[in-house]
Formats: structure tokens, sequence, C-alpha cells
């Protein structure tokens, strides 16, 4: 049994991150640091130096570690293999190689934790199929992949919670476990005792949320400006490229705004986002993109040109341009028309407005029209849909008559939401936009199941 000693606990404690090292390059340039990490790769030179770049996630780039053969454990240095966890001790000295300007010139190496079977170990130097990679999701987190997506996803979502929280929006914790429907379909998860299926806790029927929104809008009718970010849960029997069962979304609710300002709202925000992951992640950035063949401009396209607005009989015109997107007014625009209308815009996001109502939730508020809703989708490159959004109906009598035509008569569930239209009812607007879909647009993966660090789709959960 591999046991750490506590001198070797001591110095792990006194380490630096390898970001924090490289931002503050003057500060320890040949000076003694001391930093831990994972193994990346490994050689051995035959004059009896080791080279080893080490990970430890803080940053996109690895560091090298020069190890001589006059210290003490060198022969077992020589036997590290990938994966192994390091303590690194040494001199930071300005590299003379070409792929690296700083290497750290070892005084020691302390062994943390061994890969007692390198032949098995999943995640070795060669290189590994995105399929390979999700059937060992717990482990595919060390690759340089997928640690640059979950920094970028881990900086989007800061991001977001800080513009939301620039812009005076007040943060709202909605129930992960409710009684009602958001969406008005029956791709729900009912939640049951684990013994006792019929037993029903609440003592009535209750399901994982689908979306927090009608407890966002009560919230809206007291605090003008809200948000909640967190999972969703929708029992989607889809296996494509774009939909989980388990989400997360951050969604919006404005009181005394219509849909003409959360269409403006929602671009500002996401060329906020996307300004400062450029500014911040860069590496990131053109790693990912190099290898899913983007052009280095890809997200500078969306930040420098203004969305494209137009309104949802339009888009049908667009599309039954081509003759292979033929598409009746009145049905919902799919996967492929909305490809054709990114393409057809030249990647510039596109914002589609005005849908049918009979293809819309109850919620959403009809027009002086009486067949479509004030309601919006964004289309951004690279997926598609990744925001929803729309005029929430204020009016008593028309919110319940499209509830009926909904549940029917038992509203008992919705008693609380229609009250909102009773008691002081205002104008009032918001949208959602799928975290996963918005990460899919920035880095342009192909499978959002690479985007969620633990996937959950129809006959797959492993964690």
């Amino acid at each position: 049994m591999f046991i750490i000693n506590n001198k070797i606990l001591k110095k792990m404690k006194n380490s630096i991150s390898i970001l924090y090292l490289l931002k503050n390059i003057d500060k320890f340039l040949n000076k003694i640091v001391s930093i831990n990490g994972w193994v990346r790769n490994k050689r051995t030179s035959n004059i009896g130096i080791t080279f080893i770049s080490i990970y430890d996630g803080s940053s996109f780039n690895d560091i090298q570690i020069i190890s001589n053969n006059n210290l003490k454990n060198y022969k077992e240095i020589t036997n590290i293999t990938t994966g192994y966890s390091l303590n690194v001790i040494g001199l930071l000295i300005k590299s003379i190689g070409k792929f690296q300007s700083y290497e750290i010139k070892a005084t020691e190496i302390n062994i943390i934790g061994k890969i007692n079977d390198p032949k098995s170990y999943p995640i070795s130097k060669k290189k590994h199929s995105l399929e390979f990679l999700r059937k060992v999701e717990h482990l595919r987190i060390r690759t340089k992949l997928f640690s640059s997506i979950s920094r970028i996803r881990s900086f989007v979502f800061n991001s977001i919670n800080n513009f939301m929280n620039k812009n005076n929006f007040i943060w709202v914790p909605t129930s992960i476990i409710t009684c009602y429907n958001t969406e008005g379909n029956n791709q729900l998860f009912e939640v049951h005792l684990k013994d006792d299926l019929k037993k029903k806790f609440f003592g009535k029927d209750t399901f994982l949320t689908v979306s927090g929104q009608l407890n966002l809008e009560s919230y809206a009718c007291g605090l003008s400006k809200v948000y909640t970010f967190g999972p969703a849960f929708r029992a989607e029997n889809s296996n494509t490229r774009k939909h989980l069962s388990e989400f997360w979304m951050l969604e919006v609710e404005i009181a005394f705004n219509n849909l003409d300002d959360i269409i403006l709202l929602s671009e500002l925000l996401i060329k906020n986002v996307y300004n400062l992951l450029l500014d911040n992640y860069i590496d990131d950035i053109v790693f990912i993109h190099r290898k899913n063949n983007l052009k280095i401009d890809y997200l500078n396209n969306i930040i420098n040109n203004n969305f494209n607005i137009l309104d949802y009989s339009d888009a049908i015109k667009i599309i039954n341009k081509s003759k292979f997107n033929n598409i009746k007014w009145g049905l919902d625009i799919s996967s492929d028309n909305e490809k054709y209308l990114l393409d057809y815009f030249n990647n510039i996001p596109v914002v589609i407005k005005n849908f049918p109502k009979n293809i819309k939730p109850f919620y959403m508020k009809v027009n002086n029209d009486e067949i479509t809703v004030s309601s919006m989708d964004i289309l951004l490159p690279n997926v598609g849909e990744v925001i929803g959004g729309s005029e929430r109906e204020d009016n008593y009598e028309i919110l319940n008559e499209r509830l009926m035509n909904c549940f029917g008569d038992d509203l008992s569930n919705y008693q609380w939401y229609s009250d909102l239209r009773k008691y002081g009812s205002v104008p009032h607007s918001g949208f959602g936009l799928g975290f996963e879909r918005l990460l899919l647009s920035i880095t342009g993966m192909n499978n959002i199941r690479d985007i969620s660090p633990f996937p959950k789709t129809p006959n797959n959960i492993n964690s």
C-alpha cells in the first residue's frame, strides 16, 4: 500500500498552481518553487535526464520538469508513467526548448499517487476517440480537450452570473421538485418514494422540474428583474447530438418589459460572455476551435455583427427557397431548417419571433392576430436553438382559457399562477437559455455529451 508521509503532505500544501506561477513569472523566475500535478507524458534520454510534462488543470499550459540522474529517487522517477500524481520542487528557469518558455529544474520529485497497471490505464498517451472517452467519463477530464472544455464551462457560468448581477438582477432558487408542468407536455420525470411507489410523499403527483419559469414569474411580479440558473429535467426519448435528459438552464424574467427588450438583453448577454472568454481563455478557445476545424474569427464574427431578427412567417419563406427544406406555415422549425437559416445568414445568430400559437406553450402572450404569440427563439451556429422566450400572458381570462385547453378543467395546481394576473398584473417577459447548448456553439463540439461532465440520456447513466 502506497502511503504519503507527513513531510510530503506539508510540501503539497505549500505548493502553488501552474496558472499562478505562469501569471507571476517575474516573481518566481530563478527561484525555488513547489507545484503539484499529474504527468501528461515523460521521456528519458540516454544521458541521464528525464523530461516530465506536468498539468494541474488550472491552466491550458503544462509545465516541463527536468530531472537529472543525481536525484536520490531517480530510478523510481524513470518508471513514472502518464497519470502519476507528483509534488515537484525545483528552480524555475527560462527554457531553451522550442515548445515551452519556462521549465522547472527539479531538486526534489515526490510521488503522490501511482498508476498500478499502466497498460490498463484508459487515459494513456495515445489519441482516444470521443466515443471511447464517453465510456470513461470519470477519467476523461484528464485529457487536454476536456480540461479546456471544463475551464470554459466554469468561466462562462461565472460570466453569466456576473452579467446578471451587474445588471441588477436578483437570483432566485426555484424549485427542483414541482407539482406542475411548465411546458404542457408529458415529458416529465415523476418523483416517488423508493420503497413505496404508490405513496405520494407530498400528497399529490410531483415531478422533477422542466423549468423554473412559473416560480420565477411570481418573483418578477415583486422584484422586477430576477433570474435562476440551475438544472432542469426532461424525459424526452431523444438521442440527438443536442439533447440531454438533465441539463442546466439560465432563466430570466423581467416585469414591465416586452419581446424587443428580452431580444436585446439576450444579444448583449451572449456578446458580453464571448468577449470576456476571448480576453481570458484564448488558449483554450484556439485549441478547441482548431480541433473542430473552426475559423479563428468564429466568435468575433458573432460579436461584431447584429443578430438577424425576422418573423416566423418570413423564416418559413426563406426556408422554402430551398427545395430540400419545404415546410408549411404552422409547423415547428426543425434542426435542419435551423441550420439552413444560419447558413443563409452566414452563421450570424438568427432571432425568429411571433411563432404560431398552436406550437407554443400556454403562458405565451397571444398577439392581436390571435394566431401567433409574442415569442422568440435565438439560433446560434453549430447547434441551432439556444434561447427561447416570450412575453408572458398577463390577461387573467385569456390565461385561464389557455390553461384549460392544455390541462382540462382541474387547474388547482395552477391557481397560484393565475392569481398573479388578479393582483397587480403587469406586462412581463422572459427567456430560457440552454447552458450546454450555448457551450456547444462556443466550442464547436459536435455532441452535447462531450459538454456535460456526466451526461444523462435515454438508456445512459454511469455516475
